[in-house]
């Protein structure tokens, strides 16, 4: 495959940050809701975000994670604290985030820290969740070597049956993240490779004094 021929072009539709939101998560949000409702399927995620996080050591890794939350004080996202990304996360609490919605030619990066939601906050999403996912959550000892599938399966029925109409305790290890963000950048793809690129940065610990600025492509 030659893939220096591979190329998408963009429509021709901008930015214009005079009509941007002051508040970059209100923004988000709103370009969350049109993704969600221009979705090209069910089978798309419009909330699947890849999140970067690195170790005491600066050893970077990413994944695909999904946002479960936007609140005035930043976005959420749920995992094992144990998994590699929640150890990282412990020894560095600086992380980056991008959210991309190809068929509209978006895409939203976030910087900034984060820290473990409350237990109150992670049980009651633990506790929306269907109930066969919060059996997996409990059994699944996330990034640790598994001798096969069916060590899995099996700790999944054991505690499918020991549990039988019983409410499913929440992991002590499992909960919420918090990231609050001191960057984001709203791009939109446009003809000619001149894409907007709009910036909002603030200083750590005033979210409420965001700064809009363009940045050349």
């Amino acid at each position: 495959m030659d893939y220096q021929a591979i190329r998408k072009e963009y429509e021709d539709q901008g930015i214009d940050e005079q009509q941007l939101l002051e508040c970059p998560l209100q923004q988000l949000e709103a370009w969350l809701v049109l993704a969600t409702e221009r979705s090209p399927g069910k089978w798309f995620e419009t909330n699947a975000m890849t999140l970067a996080t690195s170790d005491g050591e600066g050893h970077v890794s990413s994944r695909i994670v999904l946002l479960k939350g936007i609140t005035e004080e930043g976005i959420r996202f749920f995992t094992n604290y144990d998994s590699a990304k929640g150890r990282q996360l412990a020894q560095n609490p600086r992380c980056s985030i991008v959210l991309n919605w190809p068929h509209m030619g978006r895409q939203v990066r976030m910087a900034g820290d984060a820290e473990r939601t409350s237990r109150e906050t992670s049980e009651q999403y633990f506790h929306s969740r269907p109930r066969d996912s919060q059996i997996g959550a409990a059994i699944s000892n996330q990034s640790q070597t598994l001798e096969s599938r069916e060590e899995l399966q099996q700790r999944f029925a054991t505690l499918r049956n020991d549990l039988e109409g019983q409410t499913i305790p929440l992991p002590e290890n499992w909960g919420g993240f918090l990231i609050r963000p001191v960057e984001f950048e709203f791009w939109q793809g446009r003809s000619n490779r001149l894409h907007d690129r709009i910036v909002y940065s603030t200083q750590t610990g005033q979210p409420a004094k965001w700064r809009k600025s363009r940045l050349a492509p």
